[in-house]
C-alpha cells in the first residue's frame, strides 16, 4: 500500500488535487473564495481540473420548540454525545448558522444534507404531527436560505402512514426538500408491513430519496449494557441491517422497484456479509415463504440501494465499493457528531478508487440522486 506521502505525489502527477484537515499543507490545492460572513477559506476538491462539489448527505439537526413537544421525554432526545450543541441551527441564530459553516468548510464539506433522526414515532398522532410540522418548515427555511450550502430530508409520522402520505407530498411538491428521513422500523413494526405500502408508493411516484437511519433495537437493550456503548455501536448498524433485509426478502423493494433508499453507515453489517444471504432458502427452505419469490438474488438488490461512505478505514470503503459498486456509494459523515471529521481524505486516502469513483462518492452520486446542482 502506498504511504500518504507517496500518494499525494502521485495524486498531484495523475491531475487530482484536494485540500483538506491535515493534507492542505501537503496537497496541491485551488483555494476558492471566502464564504461571505465565514472567516474559514474553503479548500476544493480538483480531480483532472474539474471542481468538485462535495455532498455530505449524512448530517443532523435539532431545533428546540420541536424538541418541546415531546415534553417529559425531550431530555432523552438531545444525545450525551461530542458535539451534541452544534445540532441546534435555528435560521434565526445567525451565529449557529455559520458555526455550523464553518465546520464544513473545515472538513471540505460544500453542501450538508440535513436531517433529523426520529424521535416521535411513539408520540400520539397530534404531537407527532406538530413536531414534524416544526421540524419540516425549519428545514425548508435553511434550505432555502442557504442553497447552496445546505438540502434537506423531511421528517415523516410514519406511525400514521395516511399522515406521512400528506408530510411527503408537501415536503417534496412545496418546500423543497430532498426525500424524507426514517429510523429503521416504527416501534419494532418493520418496513415491509403492508401499512406502510402507501408511504413506499407516494414516495417512489414523487421520487423521493428515503434516508435510513437506524436507531439501536430496544429489545436488545439489556444485552448492550456494558463498556463501549454498545447500543449504538453495534446496534445502530444491526438495525439497518434488519431493516434491509427484511425490505430484500419480503419483496418490497420488487413491489417498489424505483423506490430511491440510502443506508446510513455503510448499510450496517450488510454490506460485509451479504452472500451469506444468497444461500438462506437454499439451505434451509422451511425457514423461507413459499408465497415469495424475489426476482433476482438477494445481493442483486444491494445494486439499487444507495451506502453512505462512513465506514472508517480504506479497506472498509474498498470493500464496501468492491461489494455494491462505486455508483451506490455518497458521503456520509453523521456531523456534527464526530465520527468522521476528515470525510474527503478518506475517500481521496483509498487508493483502490478511480479518480471518476473518487469524484462520484464525494458529490456526483449524491447529486444525481438528490438532484442537486453540481456546481
Amino acid at each position: 500500500m502506498a504511504t500518504r506521502r507517496e500518494f499525494i505525489r502521485n495524486a498531484a502527477a495523475s491531475g487530482l488535487a484536494f485540500c483538506t484537515c491535515s493534507l492542505i499543507d501537503a496537497a496541491h490545492a485551488q483555494v476558492s473564495h471566502k464564504h461571505p460572513g465565514i472567516g474559514t477559506r474553503r479548500k476544493p476538491v480538483v480531480i483532472n481540473g474539474t471542481r468538485i462539489k462535495v455532498v455530505d448527505v449524512h448530517a443532523h439537526c435539532l431545533f428546540h420548540d420541536a424538541v418541546a413537544l415531546m415534553g417529559e421525554e425531550a431530555k432523552s432526545v438531545d444525545p450525551p454525545v461530542k458535539g451534541a450543541p452544534e445540532h441546534y441551527i435555528p435560521l434565526s441564530d445567525k451565529a449557529a448558522v455559520e458555526e455550523r459553516l464553518a465546520a464544513m468548510d473545515a472538513m471540505g464539506v460544500d453542501m450538508e444534507v440535513l436531517s433529523i433522526n426520529p424521535f416521535w414515532y411513539r408520540k400520539d398522532r397530534d404531537t407527532a404531527a406538530a413536531i414534524v410540522t416544526i421540524n419540516n418548515e425549519r428545514l425548508a427555511e435553511l434550505s432555502a436560505a442557504y442553497p447552496k450550502r445546505l438540502a434537506a430530508f423531511a421528517s415523516l409520522s410514519l406511525q400514521a402512514p395516511d399522515l406521512a402520505v400528506q408530510q411527503l407530498d408537501r415536503a417534496m411538491t412545496r418546500q423543497g426538500l430532498r426525500g424524507a428521513a426514517i429510523g429503521g422500523s416504527v416501534d419494532g413494526v418493520d418496513f415491509y408491513d403492508a401499512r406502510f405500502h402507501p408511504v413506499w408508493a407516494r414516495a417512489e411516484a414523487l421520487g423521493a430519496v428515503l434516508f435510513i437511519h437506524p436507531q439501536s433495537p430496544p429489545e436488545l437493550a439489556r444485552r448492550f449494557r456494558g463498556n463501549g456503548w454498545l447500543s449504538n455501536t453495534i446496534g445502530n448498524p444491526l438495525d439497518t441491517t434488519i431493516a434491509l433485509q427484511h425490505l430484500i426478502f419480503e419483496g418490497t423493494l420488487d413491489r417498489f422497484p424505483g423506490l430511491k433508499i440510502i443506508a446510513a453507515h455503510g448499510g450496517g453489517y450488510l454490506g460485509s456479509y451479504a452472500p451469506r444471504s444468497d444461500h438462506s432458502c437454499f439451505v434451509s427452505p422451511v425457514n423461507c415463504n413459499p408465497d415469495i419469490v424475489l426476482k433476482k438474488a438477494p445481493t442483486a438488490y444491494l445494486n439499487q440501494i444507495t451506502f453512505d461512505a462512513l465506514v472508517f478505514t480504506q479497506e472498509a470503503l474498498r470493500h464496501l465499493v468492491a461489494q455494491v459498486g462505486a455508483s451506490q456509494v455518497v458521503l456520509g459523515t453523521d456531523h456534527p457528531i464526530p465520527w468522521e471529521e476528515h470525510p474527503v481524505d478518506h475517500v481521496m486516502a483509498t487508493t483502490t478508487l478511480s479518480q471518476a469513483q473518487r469524484a462520484a462518492i464525494l458529490g456526483g452520486n449524491a447529486a444525481r440522486l438528490l438532484k442537486i446542482a453540481e456546481v
